[in-house]
């Protein structure tokens, strides 16, 4: 039998690179919207993080869409997320600006910023199984650190783009929120109609055709992706992860509400954070070559709660800066922890990545929590951020010990 020849998978990951770019843009975007949002709709902390619940609320259909995926394949999915996201955008300009002056204004925006976040929900499960096999597997946790790095550039140039584009110096009124949202709307849909039209391969038509090979591809795996409970533990890591991605600019606001004597916005400050995500991807791409992914995380999420840790005995801004300097540890977490919960998958790999995505609700339902905290004159934002350590101490676990279960690794 002939040698199969290794496809080349070069174009398609700098697709997918492109996908994750789009992914980091919105999804902070959207998070850097709360503040504005507050004032332009009147809002209360719980209220605003309503913005948080109905867009991370989507990843509630991940395991849909990822048997949805396994149907129709990885163009296909990519292709229809990148319209529903542009039919979302389109649909927020259009019904902000019909139901101005309505009391149900709010609703509209919420409501059509989840059809984005259901295109948003397709786009990350085609992107996150596709980096990981496209490659060598050895090399896929420093492909996905990479893939994110690329999104982390993109979550510094949102709070900028939300700051220079949206706000700009603009009243904070309803009428102000979506205007940008009909251009986005249509440069998603021209990249949809694009990728229409080019040939990307399926990793799954790169299988293996040998017979025996097959067989004992058959053998070696369970007969279904909820039998691994590394999975199930790695959906809950991200969701304890997302607390802390998006605990901390959601808990920013706060800062500012307790002490109108901090300079500017929280809004200003944002790009810090997400800058220093950026960053710490990059670096974290270098240093995965080196060391080993477990160690790595463990010390980031160490130091990420030193940092949040040592906020409540500084003062002032310096508090504020301490809190920020920990987006530079969180930068790994996402695609560390989603390798550890896609090991030893096989065939399951599609199903999988649907169920740990799940785990995104936790940026639906951590924040809107750590919200009513704040509310809650008895117990504030330091109550509220001091969440973050039980956050820090499930995925400390989960990297050490709960990816571990049931799977030959040492």
């Amino acid at each position: 039998m002939s040698q199969k020849q290794q496809p080349n998978y070069l174009f398609p990951l700098i697709i997918v690179f492109i996908v994750c770019f789009l992914i980091g843009f919105i999804t902070t975007m959207n998070n850097s919207m709360i503040e504005f949002c507050k004032e332009a709709f009147k809002l209360s902390d719980t209220q605003g993080q309503l913005v948080n619940t109905f867009f991370y609320g989507a990843y509630f259909f991940s395991i849909p869409f990822a048997m949805m995926m396994s149907k129709i394949g990885y163009k296909a999915t990519l292709v229809l997320g990148l319209t529903v996201v542009g039919i979302g955008f389109i649909a927020n300009n259009l019904g902000v600006t019909a139901a101005l002056g309505s009391a149900n204004v709010y609703t509209v925006f919420l409501c059509c910023m989840s059809i984005v976040a259901l295109g948003v929900v397709m786009l990350q499960l085609v992107a996150n199984p596709y980096v990981m096999v496209l490659g060598k597997p050895e090399s896929g946790a420093f492909r996905m650190t990479l893939s994110q790095a690329l999104n982390s550039v993109a979550t510094t140039v949102a709070p900028i783009f939300i700051t220079t584009v949206i706000i700009a110096g603009k009243p904070k009124l309803p009428e102000n929120v979506p205007g940008p949202f009909l251009m986005l709307g249509i440069f998603a849909l021209v990249i949809a109609a694009i990728l229409f039209f080019i040939k990307l391969p399926d990793p799954d038509m790169d299988k293996k055709d040998d017979a025996e090979e097959v067989a004992t591809d058959a053998k070696q795996y369970k007969s279904s992706v909820f039998k691994y409970p590394h999975v199930w533990f790695g959906a809950l890591a991200i969701a304890m992860y997302m607390g802390l991605e998006i605990g901390i600019p959601s808990m920013l606001p706060a800062y500012w509400k307790a002490d109108p004597n901090l300079p500017g916005s929280a809004t200003d400050y944002l790009p810090l954070y997400w800058g220093g995500m950026m960053v710490g991807r990059f670096v974290g791409s270098a240093i995965l070559a080196k060391f080993e992914a477990r160690k790595l995380l463990t010390a980031c999420l160490i130091l990420g709660a030193c940092c949040v840790g040592i906020s409540f005995f500084l003062p002032g801004m310096y508090a504020v800066y301490a809190m920020l300097a920990a987006g530079l540890f969180h930068s790994v977490m996402w695609p560390l922890i989603f390798n550890l919960g896609l090991q030893e998958l096989g065939p399951h790999t599609k199903n999988a990545s649907g169920l740990i995505n799940m785990g995104v609700l936790g940026g639906a339902t951590l924040p809107l929590l750590m919200g009513t905290v704040v509310d809650n004159p008895a117990l504030g934002v330091g109550v509220a951020i001091m969440m973050m350590f039980v956050y820090y101490a499930y995925v400390l676990w989960f990297c050490n010990w709960g990816s571990k279960i049931g799977l030959n690794v040492k």
